[in-house]
């Protein structure tokens, strides 16, 4: 489980790149780097980190599914995830 503040801190920074995106992209057609320098750092897309959306966790994320690796293969044992048989894991 991640740490709540984490969770929080990604939430900010995802809030961040939203609320710059149309302004960061303006900049970026009219090759101001200097405008690009004067925005928050956390309102650049590359700073956002995949984390599991049941747990938080930030590695073994699956893209596909949003979800960790660990997630993934208990979901997959339940038979919550359609498609997907236990091979020999």
């Amino acid at each position: 489980m991640a740490k709540e503040s984490m969770k929080a801190r990604e939430v900010k920074r995802l809030k961040l790149v939203k609320r710059y995106a149309a302004k960061r992209a303006a900049l970026k057609e009219a090759g101001d780097l200097e405008g690009l320098c004067k925005l928050p750092r956390n309102s650049n897309p590359v700073r956002l980190h995949n984390r599991c959306k049941l747990t938080g966790r930030p590695k073994g994320y699956i893209r596909q599914f949003g979800i960790s690796r660990i997630q993934f293969r208990e979901m997959a044992s339940k038979g919550l995830i359609p498609g997907v048989k236990k091979a020999s894991w």
